[in-house]
């Protein structure tokens, strides 16, 4: 069985190919390109490295959010596309959920964290016990100051992965009262690696879709709802 994986939350492009034993190919990009530019040039790339095609995959999993209102709609299409061109399933893996699978198996409480402007994060907090990811918070938007709360209350060691540690790193430093750590650069990112592992969890646990249920989750409207909100308000 193997997943073709798409991760277009944040400024990372990430595209990756697993089967249920071996990371067969994984293609990175943290690069200011707009990911209508990287994401098909990528899977084609890795496809044509490893000899295959994208119906030789058996699901299509895509990263849906929270994060970057145009990114996630780029990903989202992009793996809506190919799997109805291959007639396949897909799976609909929480952007925050798939950041805590870079720290998979890790015994300390993983806390990803999204830059969401405006001094907060989309963030969430998670643990794994026997291989299985654990929700401690669901994901929600929150100020940095909520989640520091939050976490001097749980009083658990913690380790931030994300680009929210890039803005909010400081504050943590001098506010968190607990044990605490920030993912070294190699995992700190968005990975589509990381998206096929909480796949395969979630097909085992027989969470698949098709490709007309697949949606973004933004956790909340886009600039240009809110602005509307403002204005019929007026």
């Amino acid at each position: 069985m193997k997943v073709l994986a798409i991760e277009s939350s944040a400024v990372t492009a990430s595209v990756a190919i697993m089967s249920e034993e071996v990371l067969i190919a994984e293609y990175t990009v943290n690069y200011k390109k707009t990911h209508s530019q990287t994401l098909l040039p990528m899977i084609e790339q890795i496809c044509s490295m490893t000899e295959m095609d994208v119906k030789d995959c058996d699901y299509f999993a895509v990263s849906v959010g929270p994060g970057s209102f145009t990114g996630l709609r780029i990903g989202a299409a992009t793996g809506k596309g190919l799997a109805l061109v291959a007639d396949k399933p897909m799976v609909s893996v929480p952007t925050l959920e798939g950041m805590a699978y870079n720290l998979y198996e890790d015994s300390r409480l993983i806390c990803p964290v999204m830059d969401a402007k405006r001094k907060h994060l989309y963030s969430g907090l998670y643990r794994f016990e026997q291989r299985e990811l654990v929700t401690v918070m669901d994901s929600s938007l929150i100020s940095y100051e909520e989640l520091t709360e939050k976490l001097n209350e749980i009083n658990k060691e913690v380790v931030f992965v994300g680009d929210g540690i890039d803005v909010a790193g400081d504050y943590f430093k001098d506010n968190i009262k607990c044990d605490y750590s920030f993912a070294p650069p190699h995992i700190r990112t968005q990975r589509a690696g990381s998206v096929a592992m909480a796949a395969f969890n979630m097909i085992k646990n027989n969470k698949v879709i098709n490709s007309d249920e697949l949606k973004p989750d933004y956790l909340r409207p886009s600039q240009a709802e809110r602005e509307r909100g403002l204005k019929n308000q007026g």
